[in-house]
């Protein structure tokens, strides 16, 4: 079961916010890779969909949610999934390091 005391109460007054976003009309696949997509194809939507936060009026506060939530997928306020683990502290440890040789 997923821990969600990380989000904010179920109030207007936190997500209202949203309402601003540029992203509002959009569809979510434009911010959320489907699976298995790898490369050019990856970066280059990330790349858009960045394009479209810089003009976000609550990039702000977007980023500060998906910090928050520790949303683990898609663009969120600008910064993407490793981004974002980065900032928190979740970096993956590669496979087998810490490990004797």
């Amino acid at each position: 079961m997923t821990a969600t005391t990380r989000l904010p109460k179920p109030t207007s007054e936190a997500w209202h916010w949203q309402l601003r976003a540029a992203c509002r009309d959009l569809r979510t696949s434009h911010f959320f890779h489907p699976d298995n997509e790898r490369g050019e194809r990856r970066a280059e939507r990330e790349r858009n969909a960045k394009a479209v936060c810089r003009t976000c009026p609550v990039i702000a506060q977007c980023r500060e949610h998906a910090l928050q939530a520790q949303e683990p997928y898609g663009v969120w306020g600008g910064l993407g999934e490793q981004e974002r683990r980065v900032l928190l502290g979740h970096t993956r440890k590669s496979a087998g390091a810490g490990t004797a040789a």
